[in-house]
Parts: C-alpha cells; structure tokens; sequence
C-alpha cells in the first residue's frame, strides 16, 4: 500500500472486513427493498472483489480502461482498430460480444493473473486471429502494439438482449479504473448509457466517453450537445473524443478517424503520473461509495430483520391465543357441559346426591371406590372428560394454525415462505393431532402422580387407600374443571353437585388447602403439556423463517465497517 493513493494503510483492513461483512449478509425474504438490496449487495461485494481490494492491494498494477457502452455502438470495432489486429468479434448479429477480451502488452501479462481481475471467469489465452467467444470466459490476448502501462477491456453491451451479458458489462465498469464509454451520434441521449453514467459520476470513476459515427455535417451540432449534456449530469471534466463516421477497411476504421481516441490513450501510457491520477480519482470514489452502499445494504437487512420479528410475531400471537382458548375453557367449566355431565350425574344418582353427603362420606366412598379401583381401565366420566379435552386440544391447535396461515398470507414475505412448504400449513399437522391423546393420558397420569405425592403422609395415606389413588385422581380432574371457574348455579345443579362432591372428598382425603393446591398443578400441567403440543406444530413455520432470518449484528457489523472504512480515510 503505497501513500500515492492518498488512503491510510489501514483502509485495505478495513474494506477487508467490509467484504466479509456484506458478503455474509443475507436478504431471503420477499420484503419491499429485497430485490434492490440483493443487487446491491452483488455489486457491492463484486466492485470489492474486481477492483477495489485488487487495486489497493497492487497500486502499480497497470491502468485498466474498460470500453463499454449500447448495443451497436462500435465497441468492438474501435478496440480492433486502435490495437491493429481482430482481437474482438465485431458484426451486425446481436450480441456480437458475449464474453469480455482482455488486450493488453506482453510486458503487463503478470498483472492479471487470476486474482486480479474477475476471478469468476475461466482465462482462455487467444492468438488474435482465431479468438475464443463463450460465456463465463475472459479472453485475453496480449499485443505489442498497445503501449505498456495499461490495458483494454472489451465488454458486452450494456443494452444487451441478454440479461447475463448486461449484467457483466456493468461488472467490468465497476471494475475499471477509467471508463472508454462508447455512443453514437444517433443514440448518445438514450436513457440506459445515462443511467451507467451518473453511477460513473456518483463514484467519481474516471471517464472518456466516445462519440462514434458522427457523420461530417452535424459534427459541431452533435458534440456541442452532447458536452452540454455532460456538464448538466455533472461530468463536465469528461473527456469528449469524436470519432466521425468512416467506411470500414478489413473491419477496421481508418487510423485517421481514431485519432483522437488513440492520442488520449498513447498520453496516459506515456505519463504515469496521469495514470496514477485517474487511478487515485477512481479509487478513492469507489472507496467513498463503499460507505453509502454499505449503509444501504444494511438498511435492507434491517427491513429483513423488521419483517422477521413481525411475521415471528404473528406466530406467536396466533399460537399463544390457542393456549389462551384452552385456559379460558377449562377455567369456565365447558369441559363438563355435555356428555361429561350426563356421566357424571348417572355416576352419583340425582337423588341419592345430597342424602349421601348428609349421611356422611361412607357409602359415597364406597360407590367411588367400586367405579376406580380397577375393575375398567377407566369410568364412563373419565371417557367422556378425556373425550372433551382431546376435542378441545385439537380444535385450539387448528384454530392456531389456520390464524397463523392467515397471517402470513397477509404480507408477502409470508406468501412466499408458504408457498415454500410445499404443504398446506393451515391445518395443524397430523402428526401433532394424533399425539393429543397420547398428551391428554399423560397429563392423566400427572395428576394420579399428584395424588399420590400429596398423600403421603400416613393419615392421608389411609384415606387415599379408602377411595383409591385413581378414584381420587379422577376426581381432582373432575373437580378441576368445575372448581376452577365458571359454571352457573344451574349447571352445578344439573351435573348433580360435581363441584361439591370433588370438593367434598377431595378435602376429607387432603385438606382444604391441599386441595386449591393440586388443582392449581394439576392446571398448569395440562397448560405445560399443552405448550408442548403448540411448540411442536408451529415447529413447521419456524422452520420455514429461521433460515431466511438474516445472521444476528450483521446490520451493526456493516455499519461499523463504512465507519471503520471512513475513519481509516
């Protein structure tokens, strides 16, 4: 790193980094600046790699004049004839040129190995005579007639009618150290070549710009209006040079009608000092344009980190509601409404309720005891309860994601994820609904566990061994589901006293405050063996954000690096 460039020596670390991290950014959801953004991040990332750390890192590597420009402008032609031999396919068939040839002097061959300069393209070594014209190769050809010092680049038309060719052509001009910008007298105001050069002009790369086949009598006419053009865009300090329209001699213009064009080249090569100016100029504009592209670019990655953070929000909400829902009903009482109800109302005998109670615990024990104590795997209320509770479960489940279906269908970031899956994601998956009566057994056996571990003192011990641990069991669920909130007088009635009955049991085998306490566990278990069941069916959107959720800091590491950059400067 030489002080010529008027950079630090310490920018070359520091656009080290800023590469890293713009290479590392990633831009996968559909939001409103993606598509922009990953442009800019291939350009970004490109210029870095084609010129800016080449060139910082080899300061006397020869100049680089990439001749670009429209469709049938006569770039070709012009490369051929100022270097006397056919080193670029030149024709009227479109695109005449497909991959980019590289012409420079013997003696400069060293400079461009295979990482100086687009290192993505395959080198082909051409004679000149027979050259080699596919995609993804650069040519290169070497000619003594091309002063030492610098070389040529032929690129693709920038208005090619083919997208990769338009694409690389604005690659090699962001990979110049001065542009050779070709037009002609017919098309110079058209609005792509004014596009590319305002980019020029914005990153203050050096520029000569052709006006090729101007016919002799609107010669002042043309070029007045062209420089004035130039001066409007702010590119006044442009080279003008006039090439006037000239029969072709062996696909070749004559020398005369070159002139100018040869004489600004034989200047530079001629004056070091004049290339190490251009140089410098293209250098340190490319160098200040690396912190406002950066910036930029990380300005897209927290559009990304925005839209991440609302559609991760959207699958919360819609999957905490579902959660929501099942705590509301087994607050209020709904799980026993129904069937469960009618079991249990057959289990006690309407009648026979409150005689029962007022005789005392004995006969009620008795009847408990004979329908938990083993004979069936499990009473007509336990069925009926399961029943409801696996019915409610896996209604909250498709209700969740069928809401966060919704949800991402609104934005469309969200669509394209959905249409990723491949799958329809608004049910909930299979997988996750056969698993809840699985989910509801278990919570059963939680709550037997509770009975147990809460009964272990040796006078409760007596009174479980009276009623049974899943006599008790199923009642500490029964009287979970009406204790814990909502059913009217009426409905206690109907169900034949079930809260007072689970209470009343409950509370001769634990104690009244024992009681509050494992219906408030045996609750959260069912929430927590719920939250499981939530978490594994919107595994299947998880899956489909977290890889296009851009890394953590990359915004932050891209904004210190164009500080980092400035501050080396």
């Amino acid at each position: 790193m030489t002080a010529d460039a008027g950079l630090s020596p310490h920018v070359l670390s520091a656009v080290r980094e800023m590469r890293e991290a713009a290479f590392g950014v990633r831009l996968d959801l559909d939001t409103a600046g993606a598509v922009a953004g990953r442009r800019l991040q291939g350009e970004l990332v490109g210029q870095l790699d084609d010129y800016v750390l080449p060139r910082l890192e080899q300061q006397g590597a020869p100049l680089l004049v990439v001749v670009g420009g429209s469709t049938g402008a006569g770039k070709s032609t012009l490369v051929n004839t100022l270097v006397g031999v056919s080193v670029s396919p030149a024709g009227v068939l479109r695109p005449t040129t497909r991959s980019p040839v590289l012409v420079l002097n013997p003696a400069d061959a060293g400079w461009f190995g295979d990482d100086r300069l687009l290192p993505g393209l395959i080198r082909v070594l051409a004679g000149g005579r027979d050259p080699v014209d596919r995609a993804g190769v650069l040519q290169v050809t070497t000619v003594q007639t091309l002063p030492s010092g610098l070389a040529l680049l032929d690129a693709p038309d920038i208005d090619s009618v083919v997208e990769s060719n338009r694409e690389l052509a604005r690659q090699l001009l962001a990979a110049a150290d001065v542009w050779l910008f070709v037009t002609t007298a017919a098309r110079y105001a058209d609005a792509v070549p004014w596009e590319l050069l305002r980019v020029a002009r914005e990153r203050s790369t050096a520029l000569a710009v052709v006006l090729d086949r101007v016919p002799a009598e609107a010669l002042t006419e043309v070029s007045d209006h062209l420089r004035q053009l130039l001066d409007r865009e702010g590119l006044a300090e442009s080279e003008l040079l006039i090439v006037p329209e000239a029969q072709l001699d062996g696909g070749r213009l004559p020398d005369t009608a070159v002139a100018p064009v040869r004489h600004w080249i034989d200047a530079l090569a001629a004056d070091a000092g004049a290339r190490a100016e251009l140089m410098r100029r293209t250098l340190r504009g490319a160098v200040d344009s690396l912190q406002v592209r950066a910036a930029s670019l990380a300005g897209a990655v927290e559009e990304q980190e925005r839209a991440a953070g609302e559609l991760g929000g959207d699958l919360d909400s819609a999957y905490v509601s579902a959660r929501s829902i099942v705590a509301r009903e087994v607050d209020d009482g709904t799980l026993l409404r129904g069937e469960v109800l009618s079991r249990w109302q057959e289990f006690l005998g309407t009648g026979q309720f409150m005689r029962t109670v007022e005789s005392g615990m004995g006969r009620l024990r008795d009847r408990i005891t004979s329908a938990f104590t083993g004979r069936a795997p499990a009473s007509p209320v336990e069925e009926a309860l399961e029943n409801n509770l696996e019915a409610l479960l896996q209604d909250a489940v498709e209700r969740a994601a069928g809401a966060a279906a919704d949800a991402w269908s609104g934005r469309a970031e969200g669509r394209r994820l959905l249409q990723a899956a491949g799958q329809d994601l608004s049910r909930a998956a299979r997988e996750t609904l056969a698993d809840i009566p699985g989910v509801v057994r278990a919570w059963q056996a939680d709550v037997l566990e509770l009975v147990t571990a809460e009964g272990g003192d040796r006078r409760r011990v007596a009174r479980l061994a009276s009623y049974g641990v899943n006599g008790a069991g199923s009642l500490l669920i029964v009287g979970l589901f009406a204790h814990t909130g909502g059913l009217t007088g009426g409905e206690v009635a109907i169900a034949g006293g079930t809260a007072a009955v689970s209470q009343r049991v409950l509370e001769a085998i634990f104690g009244d405050q024992a009681v509050r306490t494992l219906a408030d566990k045996a609750r959260e278990g069912l929430l927590t063996r719920f939250d499981e069941v939530l978490a594994a069916d919107s595994a299947r959107f998880r899956a489909l954000l977290e890889p296009a959720v851009p890394l953590p800091g990359t915004a932050a590491r891209l904004r210190a690096a164009a500080r980092a950059v400035r501050a080396a400067q």
